[in-house]
């Protein structure tokens, strides 16, 4: 379960803190990276002029990518994503507190793998990371990135 490391694209720091003490609790070895929007996850997925594109995308079992995002939303980040070979595989699940129809729609018309309304009670938030933590790092199995290109 903890050979994975979990990408978490989310600009709210409460949440920031919230998500990742509970997935630190659900998986204690797996690495929790946060980034604060989709600008930023968009140059750490496929590199800027200044920062190289990330060498180890096959070291992460699932992105957490929240829907409303400054910069580059998520859905576009959801989009480009699923538009390039070296990304197009990676397990994408967004989040978000808000519950509009269009948007669960949208996500997963453009590839999302799972879609999951924030609950507000502290509790149950951590139980569904908890949840999503191990099922991603756990149950779920991710190809190699190496083995994706040679198809």
């Amino acid at each position: 379960m903890d050979e994975y490391s979990i990408l978490v694209v989310e600009d709210n720091p409460d949440d920031q803190v919230l998500t990742v003490r509970a997935l630190k609790k659900a998986s204690r070895k797996s690495q929790v990276i946060v980034l604060e929007d989709g600008q930023e996850a968009l140059d750490f997925l496929f590199g800027s002029d200044t920062q190289e594109p990330c060498k180890q995308l096959d070291q992460l079992g699932v992105i957490l990518l929240d829907v409303k995002l400054p910069r580059v939303n998520g859905l576009e980040v959801l989009k480009k994503i699923r538009a390039s070979t070296r990304t197009d595989w990676l397990p994408v699940v967004m989040i978000t507190s808000s519950d509009e129809p269009a948007e669960l729609v949208e996500a997963y018309r453009l590839g999302a793998n799972s879609y999951v309304t924030k609950s507000i009670d502290y509790r149950e938030f951590e139980e569904q990371m908890a949840v999503l933590a191990r099922y991603w790092l756990k149950v779920n199995k991710v190809p190699k990135a190496d083995s994706v290109r040679t198809l």
